[in-house]
């Protein structure tokens, strides 16, 4: 087992010179006995602790897994940092944002290759790029479905809709539980649609699952990036300075993901988490990221125009959990089986007692 994502070389001669964004994306692995993982994890990567030669990206096949951070590396005696993300000048500007993304998803190679899909601007612009069948996952008259829809009728684009059912979520939620290592509702509440979607994927002969994952984190698409001056869940008070904040949390996201993901079966393909991408993302001055009347995401609206309709680019999306109805579902599972809501963390109780 070697390294993932990249090939040696490159590598080696960005651990060298220090350089955060060498090639396309990331990778994590070993290289000259050296364990690397890149600045946004964007691939996972576990060490036995007290045997840190011992590796995998899977934690299942490790007895203690401990996670190596992003931007780390372990030379077998100590794990210390070895970049951060870079501060880009605010230079950057819509078209910049079109052309990155343009070579970005210009790359995918659609072979065997769905397109997870909600109707929003992210998974959107892979629909209209790529030649691949659409798939949308939730609970019926959930938001999601109905958007995936409207979206997919205006592509003219071949739309699976995977309706679920209570039992699907329980029949999912061990495996969840065991391949992320996580119980807190939030986390499970993310990764069960994923997984339960991408295993239907799976089903029907793909093995890549592309995915717009990254683009809210790298374009301001939180609410409390636009609010960043008077939210108390940023600790900046600019909009850029609440933009970086949400991109240091995508390694910790995109663990949890990936796991999901191939856990399911599937590789996760994830062309807006691109270096190109990334770099044009981070070079927007905030004005780019969320305009004067609160718009966010708006530079990658902007670009987005020259693919798809303005239906669909200026549409608001709700986050996978909600807009699935996947949370209050598993709310629901848990009160069921007696977990209450006022009793602290009721939804994670309910986990707990289902899978550990």
């Amino acid at each position: 087992m070697t390294l993932s994502g990249a090939d040696d070389e490159p590598v080696r001669a960005a651990l060298e010179a220090g350089e955060p964004l060498a090639g396309r994306g990331g990778f994590a692995g070993a290289i000259d006995g050296t364990l690397v993982r890149d600045v946004l994890g964007r691939y996972p990567l576990f060490y036995e602790r007290d045997e840190p030669s011992r590796w995998s990206h899977d934690r299942t096949d490790l007895d203690t897994p401990r996670r190596l951070p992003a931007g780390h590396v372990h030379d077998g005696d100590e794990c210390r940092e070895w970049i951060t993300l870079p501060e880009f000048e605010p230079t950057g500007g819509v078209d910049s944002v079109r052309a990155a993304v343009d070579e970005a998803v210009g790359r995918v190679d659609d072979t065997d290759l769905a397109i997870a899909f909600s109707g929003g601007l992210d998974s959107a612009i892979l629909a209209a790029r790529l030649d691949a069948p659409l798939y949308t996952v939730g609970f019926p008259g959930s938001h999601d479905i109905e958007a995936a829809r409207s979206a997919a009728a205006l592509l003219d684009a071949d739309l699976r809709v995977m309706e679920l059912e209570p039992a699907d979520l329980e029949d999912a939620l061990p495996a969840v539980v065991d391949t992320t290592g996580r119980t807190n509702a939030m986390d499970i509440e993310i990764a069960l649609p994923i997984f339960v979607l991408a295993r239907r994927v799976r089903g029907d002969g793909f093995d890549r699952l592309a995915l717009g994952q990254g683009a809210d984190e790298l374009f301001g698409g939180y609410k409390k990036v636009a609010q960043a001056s008077g939210d108390p869940r940023v600790s900046a008070d600019t909009v850029r300075g609440a933009r970086r904040e949400m991109v240091e949390t995508l390694p910790n996201q995109l663990e949890r993901d990936v796991l999901a993901l191939r856990a399911a079966g599937v590789e996760p393909v994830v062309p807006l988490l691109d270096n190109v991408v990334v770099e044009a993302a981070l070079s927007l001055p905030g004005e780019l990221l969320v305009n004067h009347r609160g718009e966010r995401k708006w530079a990658l609206r902007l670009a987005a125009r020259r693919w798809l309709p303005d239906q669909v680019v200026f549409r608001e999306k709700k986050a996978v959990q909600y807009g699935s109805l996947v949370a209050r579902e598993l709310d629901r599972l848990a009160r069921q089986h007696g977990f209450k809501r006022r009793r602290d963390d009721h939804i994670r109780l309910y986990i707990e007692s289902e899978c550990l």
